[in-house]
């Protein structure tokens, strides 16, 4: 695609989607197969590319131009990841069709029906940096979900996200959907010129450093979908269980401290300070994370003896910034409150709206904070790594969208959707509005009990 320049690439996107909107959601299944088929065949080649990415990264962590955290998202051998990425692509594939879904029917007249159905976006724009299994992760939803996708991953990535798009193509042309519903491009200047063409772009979705989706929100009409920052909160609640508190906190920080779930802030009610904040400081300093303590939770570990082992080299003074900070790594800012009031007060005026979690044994201490953080996800004795469209059971997702419009949390299939009306009327000369009103038909409005449009069988 590098011949083509912004505008033929968008224009090419729009009628990719165009042509596709009669193919059936069964070909759609099987273009997810073939694509399953051709990056499994395309493996050696892909991570070898990877792994060339990798070593030029470092590179760039060493000189400080960039963070060891993205080195970390763009390691696509790390643990599972390949076939997690692949085993994305069939679940996604297994999923119901998230189109012509039926959301409100009605009949306004005798024979008059009307629909509010499901139907895709159009054309998506997805920017990230550093991970390159995204680009597979946005073609499985785009595809089954009916609409095309322009993919822009960050050029420390672009040998790989190369071969993943060359291999995403390389099975659409084995299937009845256009070769160019799926395109990736590589350079910054594509970008924004795409980002211009809102005649053509219908959503924006980007993936990346605050920096980066702030950027993009700045400097486009098209609507953008996402979050900037990743700043997740645990409270430690008065009826918090110690055990439920050790495991939790210290999941939500190191299971994947580099990821936009992972937690930043911990938040201790005053009356654990000596009961349940000691076994939870011991167990995240044996994993070696760095605490950021308010003058209240640093007095009350500096008084424990014997002292903490790496209490000298992991715990120091917080300063107000490290609050508002996503540390992506292994420290954890601590502050101590005096009640759930003003820890929701706390994580609504400093988180990212993401995700927080409450350790409590309280049903009304759970209530009160599920419905008074203002997050896209809140939860009660459970990590914030939870948040996440593979464990949500979306199969993957698209990206987090902290906004309040349309999506919210982990993006699958149904926020890749939109609606419009059909209406369609069965009576033999038609129907017109002229024959409603006073003194004349009124609407009926009557609900209809059905899941399907008739007309679209």
């Amino acid at each position: 695609m590098s011949t083509f320049n912004a505008h033929d690439i968008a224009s090419a996107a729009k009628t990719a989607f165009q042509e596709a909107q009669l193919i059936s959601s069964y070909e759609r299944v099987v273009a997810l197969h073939e694509i399953w088929k051709s990056l499994e065949a395309s493996k050696t080649e892909i991570l070898l590319a990877n792994e060339e990415d990798l070593k030029a990264a470092e590179t760039e962590v060493k000189a400080g131009n960039i963070s060891g955290a993205l080195l970390k998202r763009l390691d696509l051998n790390r643990g599972d990841k390949w076939d997690s990425m692949l085993q994305g692509i069939l679940d996604v594939a297994g999923l119901p069709d998230p189109t012509g879904n039926v959301s409100y029917a009605s009949e306004l007249d005798d024979e008059l029906e009307l629909y509010r159905v499901a139907c895709p976006i159009g054309v998506l724009l997805v920017i990230f940096e550093a991970r390159p299994e995204v680009v597979v992760n946005i073609a499985s939803l785009a595809i089954k979900s009916g609409n095309a996708a322009i993919l822009k991953g960050g050029k420390e990535s672009n040998r790989t996200t190369t071969l993943l798009a060359k291999a995403i193509s390389a099975g659409l042309s084995k299937t009845s959907i256009p070769e160019l519903y799926i395109q990736a491009i590589q350079t910054r200047a594509e970008v924004s010129s795409l980002l211009q063409l809102d005649q053509y772009i219908d959503l924006v979705i980007p993936r990346g450093s605050n920096s980066l989706v702030k950027n993009i929100q700045n400097n486009t009409r098209i609507p953008v979908m996402g979050h900037a920052d990743g700043l997740c909160s645990v409270f430690i609640d008065e009826n918090a269980d110690v055990t439920k508190a050790v495991r939790v906190v210290l999941d939500s920080k190191i299971d994947y401290p580099a990821a936009c779930n992972a937690s930043e802030n911990l938040i201790l009610h005053e009356s654990v300070v000596h009961t349940v904040w000691p076994p939870v400081a011991k167990a995240l300093l044996e994993a070696n994370v760095k605490l950021l303590c308010d003058p209240t939770s640093l007095n009350a570990l500096e008084q424990l003896s014997p002292k903490l082992s790496n209490f000298q080299t992991l715990v120091s003074p917080s300063e107000p910034a490290a609050y508002d900070t996503e540390h992506l790594d292994l420290t954890l800012s601590v502050i101590v409150l005096p009640s759930i009031e003003s820890a929701i007060q706390f994580i609504n005026s400093h988180s990212s709206h993401h995700t927080d979690s409450i350790i409590t044994e309280s049903d009304v201490a759970a209530s009160t904070f599920c419905r008074g953080v203002d997050s896209a996800g809140t939860f009660v004795n459970a990590s914030t790594r939870f948040a996440d469209g593979f464990r949500y059971g979306f199969g993957t997702e698209v990206g987090i969208s902290t906004g309040r419009i349309h999506a919210r949390g982990p993006v699958g299939l149904d926020g890749l959707v939109t609606y419009k009306y059909m209406m369609r009327s069965k009576a033999p000369s038609g129907h017109i509005v002229g024959e409603f009103g006073t003194g004349k038909k009124q609407y009926k409005h009557k609900p209809l009990n059905t899941a399907t449009v008739p007309f679209l069988k």
